[in-house]
């Protein structure tokens, strides 16, 4: 397995409890185009909370592609993303130290 460098990001957030379901059919949404289209240069996943209401997402994109905001199930996501949210996301990047059965 190599590991390709890029751009590494940690997204945490919550939804208002009304709006959680409809974000999560939204990010389903963005993983059925990205399996459909099977984009190079993206490594992601995404993660609904036991508390119902919290989302988080970890992901890679190659240096200079970001293949996962071209597509449109990901703009969709975004256009009303602020009015879905509880508040403002907790956006981070990082450095790949390892990874363990994303790749299969």
């Amino acid at each position: 397995m190599g590991v390709t460098v890029g751009k590494a990001f940690v997204i945490r957030y919550e939804m208002r409890p009304e709006t959680a379901d409809e974000n999560q059919k939204l990010v389903e949404n963005v993983f059925a185009e990205l399996s459909a289209n099977s984009p190079e240069g993206v490594r992601y996943a995404s993660f609904r909370l036991d508390d119902g209401v919290t989302f988080v997402h970890v992901g890679m994109v190659d240096e200079g592609v970001n293949a996962l905001a071209e597509t449109a199930a990901f703009q969709e996501f975004q256009k009303t993303f602020g009015e879905r949210a509880a508040g403002k996301p907790d956006v981070n990047g990082g450095t790949l130290l390892g990874a363990y059965g994303f790749d299969k």
